[in-house]
């Protein structure tokens, strides 16, 4: 993230029950333009918010809807222990920030932000690994279009690879989009013969 984001008519839910932190945090998130609610029940995906805060000592499993899964949208645990258990299930929450209670006015904007940058991260390398693996899953087409070009042509096989990539950075295409064209026979490839 390369600038702060401002939060003003964003929508907050605070999953915590009611005491002078909630008090306190509703008050910081107003003065940020937050509009805040406050539930001590699971999350619905019907209705998601921006961003959820959640209460990490008292919090359960099953009380944000997203178990196993990356979170759908930043996450800020409200913790007061220091127990490595309640710790460890703020992060399998998918929490990119901690808020420390007794609740600080001061730690709330940081700690909104720093959650927003690595929900934000962590998306756009989940995406990033996600196109990786596909690419993978799909070299064996590639390798199949190298052979047919070295068959074709009587060229060794980095020749082939050579004739196959320039093809590609021509098209402005994946290699393996290239691979599946020439192997699929849909479209004359002149470049790659």
């Amino acid at each position: 993230m390369s600038k702060t984001p401002s939060f003003t008519g964003w929508h907050a839910v605070v999953l915590h029950r009611e005491d002078s932190n909630t008090d306190r945090l509703k008050r910081q998130m107003t003065l940020l333009g937050i509009r805040t609610t406050r539930q001590w029940a699971p999350l619905s995906l019907t209705d998601m918010p921006d961003i959820v805060l959640v209460d990490a000592d008292q919090g359960w499993d099953n009380l944000l809807p997203w178990e196993g899964a990356p979170p759908s949208r930043p996450v800020v645990a409200l913790l007061g222990s220091e127990a490595p258990g309640r710790i460890a299930w703020a992060l399998q929450q998918g929490a990119g920030a901690i808020i420390a209670k007794p609740i600080a006015a001061s730690a709330v904007y940081p700690a909104l932000v720093m959650a927003v940058s690595i929900h934000s991260e962590r998306r756009e390398v989940g995406e990033r690994l996600q196109h990786l693996e596909e690419r993978v899953r799909l070299r064996p087409l590639v390798h199949a279009a190298i052979e047919k070009l070295m068959a074709a042509r009587g060229i060794d096989e980095e020749r082939a690879y050579a004739i196959l990539r320039d093809c590609a950075m021509r098209r402005r295409q994946p290699m393996e989009q290239i691979a599946a064209i020439l192997l699929g026979g849909t479209e004359p490839l002149p470049e790659v013969g």
